[in-house]
């Protein structure tokens, strides 16, 4: 007999979520390092991009929920102690190295670990691979004389991406995904926008566990994750955030979850289908609407975890966003690179900002306030506060507002 649904409302649920992904409460205070750690720790990933019209992706990512921190500081937790590297889990991002017993054992079954939400990739890799074997033995020999850019590849230049668009510009551009998903190599640094890649046996300490874990094991963990980090999550939002498209069985691993009492269905007030909350965190989701709940203001990156799994977002907190920077200018209604702003468990607006680095201006090109944001002073001095922090973390001496506010905004905003 199934256990009864929890049941909670929408805007309990919310917080939950946001609290999860350490977006309420006081920032951290303690070693910026360690809150790097203990953020990537929760959310289970941070998406790497490398655009920077504001700040990278990921950089930003971290600065909502650590605060000012030192760029030093991340790259010493990738390239020095590595306790991150870089990966493919949701997409390309900065992962736990104390993780590798996971994506080691989805690399040594690659590309079988590939579930069908990859489309025709796994069939597609299980062709290619073997049509160019000759090449991977070339790139792996070359890099056992050292770190390499792609450009530097003797036949990175000869080679020439599929004309039905498969792959990643060239031959030795994809052999490289490959060589990363099946653990042979890995991002090792970067120069400018450029990855720079070396050998995964070399640049990992040996002091990882290299241990390969069982199928069913693996996809419980990232299922189980992944409830953690987003609060709630359905099938669907499971399969797409952590270890995204590597469920096989992804349904198995749910009912073991719930026979073992390690997850519960919960039932949200106005949201259909199926949802799971962890254990650990039920009586924390029934504490929202007490003073535990302490809402922050919030910008938020692009790729941020909160937006990561578009569905989730729309369906919890009613809210839409596409990183309109992917778009013809024509087509973008928002901006370049926009900044949804949340508040508490709600978004209620969104920023267009550039960093005039030449000048040391943090420049807002336009500020959208959502359907129903609050309209009073202190919000929007919130914002402007929130807006002034990042651009001290960018090193910017002044903010420079364009007269595209929102009205109730505007006072406080310029």
């Amino acid at each position: 007999m199934s256990e009864t649904a929890i049941s909670t409302d929408l805007e309990s649920a919310r917080r939950l979520t946001v609290a999860k992904q350490h977006l309420a409460g006081k920032l951290p205070t303690g070693p910026a390092r360690e809150a790097i750690l203990s953020v990537i720790r929760d959310l289970g990933f941070v998406q790497w991009d490398p655009i920077n019209v504001v700040a990278p992706s990921h950089v930003l990512t971290l600065w909502s929920r650590v605060g000012n921190f030192r760029l030093s500081d991340l790259d010493r937790l990738l390239w020095e102690e590595k306790k991150l590297f870089e990966h493919w889990s949701h997409a390309a991002s900065i992962v736990l190295t104390e993780d590798y017993p996971l994506f080691y054992s989805l690399m040594k079954r690659y590309p079988e670990s590939l579930s069908k939400s990859w489309g025709g990739w796994r069939e597609r890799a299980r062709t290619w691979l073997p049509q160019h074997a000759e090449l991977r033995k070339t790139i792996l020999r070359e890099l056992k004389k050292g770190p390499l850019r792609l450009s530097e590849f003797e036949d990175h230049g000869r080679t020439k991406g599929r004309a039905d668009g498969w792959g990643f510009g060239s031959d030795v551009s994809t052999m490289l995904f490959h060589l990363q998903m099946s653990g042979e190599a890995m991002i090792v640094g970067h120069e400018g926008n450029q990855n720079i890649w070396g050998l995964a046996e070399t640049f990992l300490p040996s002091s990882v566990a290299r241990n390969e874990l069982p199928e069913q094991e693996v996809e419980r963990e990232g299922a189980e994750r992944t409830i953690r980090a987003l609060g709630t999550a359905s099938p669907s939002e499971i399969n797409r955030y952590f270890l995204r498209g590597r469920y096989l069985n992804l349904k198995k691993a749910l009912e073991r979850l719930q026979e073992e009492s390690i997850i519960h269905r919960v039932r949200i007030e106005g949201i259909s289908g199926e949802r799971y909350v962890h254990d650990r965190d039920v009586r924390l989701l029934e504490s929202m609407n007490s003073d535990a709940w302490r809402p922050r203001m919030s910008l938020l990156a692009p790729f941020d975890n909160l937006l990561a799994v578009r569905e989730g977002t729309s369906r919890l907190f009613g809210f839409d966003y596409v990183h309109e920077n992917f778009l013809p200018k024509k087509k973008r209604k928002f901006g370049t690179y926009v900044l949804p702003i949340l508040w508490g468990d709600r978004f209620i607006g969104r920023v267009d900002p550039k960093m005039d680095r030449e000048n040391e201006r943090l420049v807002i090109n336009s500020i959208y306030a959502e359907p129903g944001a609050p309209r009073d002073k202190e919000v929007a001095l919130k914002i402007r506060e929130t807006i002034e922090n990042l651009a001290e973390f960018l090193g910017a001496k002044e903010v420079e507002y364009t007269a595209s506010v929102p009205k109730p905004w505007r006072n406080s905003l310029r």
